[in-house]
């Protein structure tokens, strides 16, 4: 199957694309490190696959409409 298939098939199936869907898994995992963790926002990236704390950031404030270091459940 192609990769546009594959897209395509995904998004009627689920409602959302495969990009957005990993983005979605990524920042809920994050939430959950920050939550049950001590780890540094620098090590939480890495584990959920960012190449830098850059990206998890503008995620956190996109989606959830703070960063991740004044999160309700990481303050």
């Amino acid at each position: 199957m192609s990769r546009r298939s594959f897209a395509r098939r995904f998004t009627a199936a689920t409602g959302t694309t495969p990009h957005a869907r990993m983005l979605g898994l990524r920042l809920s995992r994050a939430e959950e490190l920050l939550e049950t963790t001590d780890l540094p926002i620098e090590e939480m990236a890495r584990m959920v696959g960012y190449g830098s704390t850059a990206v998890p950031r503008e995620q956190f404030v996109r989606r959830r409409g703070v960063p991740p270091r004044t999160s309700p459940i990481h303050p």
